[in-house]
């Protein structure tokens, strides 16, 4: 699908509106810890403004076997889906900052009692621009992101890298409940529960591949900062969502020698 840098679809008015404000009074907003916003400044950026995203979506419904671990595809692909919109909401009010990408992004979920099989997926982080107007956005011409916080951002830069985009992965398991028999055979032993732990193993592998290949889809040396969160969403004790996400980078220039944040912020004179 081509990136179109004008686009507002998925915008409310109100956001445009606030997006247009922070250009014409050149005023920012940010969610930056002060040492965050004086490293990306020493970086080379400014930032532009406090950037979000928002999607709510209705779940599907996907039915389970008791006794069969499997991934349940209804439930990846609606979780992926929506924090892709939000994603790319958070993306188009970047865009209409011109900034080059976003920083310390955040992927929350909020449920709400008026929806139990909705869920509201939100991004959000803050616009930066580099001072000089050296371009550093991914290579499908969007705003790059990054789930780094400032030191770490300003940290990879040093080292000659730069951040291309947040890469993700998500598998919704149905892990298989045990037979009476087994249970009852495993009293009182020591042993390996050996289909809890391939379904587990599994689905943390299905998380990690597709995250792996978005990043080989944005053409990047490798990722950083991996998280893998497991979570149940309120599907029931034997249905948990395994969820990869880091930041992919590539190589820019030769590596710099890398002070301590602290002696740059003047905090160890």
């Amino acid at each position: 699908m081509s990136y179109d840098p004008q686009s507002t679809e998925g915008l409310t008015e109100h956001g445009q509106e606030r997006i247009a404000e922070l250009r014409s009074d050149h005023l920012f907003t940010s969610d930056l810890s002060v040492n965050e916003f004086l490293l990306v400044h020493e970086a080379g950026f400014e930032p532009l403004g406090f950037v979000v995203g928002s999607c709510i979506y209705h779940i599907g419904f996907q039915q389970s076997r008791f006794n069969q671990s499997q991934e349940m595809e209804v439930l990846s692909q609606a979780m992926y889906n929506a924090r892709e919109l939000a994603m790319t909401r958070m993306e188009e009010e970047a865009d209409q900052l011109g900034a080059d990408g976003v920083v310390g992004v955040r992927l929350d979920i909020g449920r709400y009692e008026w929806g139990p099989d909705m869920a509201e997926f939100i991004a959000i982080g803050t616009a930066i621009k580099h001072r000089e107007g050296v371009l550093h956005r991914a290579p499908n011409g969007r705003p790059f992101t990054s789930d780094l916080s400032g030191q770490d951002f300003w940290t990879l830069l040093k080292s000659g890298h730069r951040p291309l985009g947040l890469v993700m992965g998500s598998c919704v398991y149905h892990v298989a409940h045990q037979s009476m028999w087994k249970a009852m055979k495993n009293v009182g032993q020591n042993v390996e529960l050996t289909n809890f732990t391939q379904a587990l193993y599994d689905a943390r592998e299905l998380a990690m591949e597709r995250m792996q290949s978005e990043a080989k889809q944005l053409q990047a040396e490798g990722i950083v900062g991996v998280q893998l969160v497991e979570k149940s969403h309120g599907w029931g004790a034997h249905v948990i969502e395994f969820f990869a996400v880091g930041t992919a980078v590539t190589a820019v220039g030769e590596q710099q020698a890398v002070p301590t944040p602290g002696v740059v912020l003047g905090l160890n004179d």
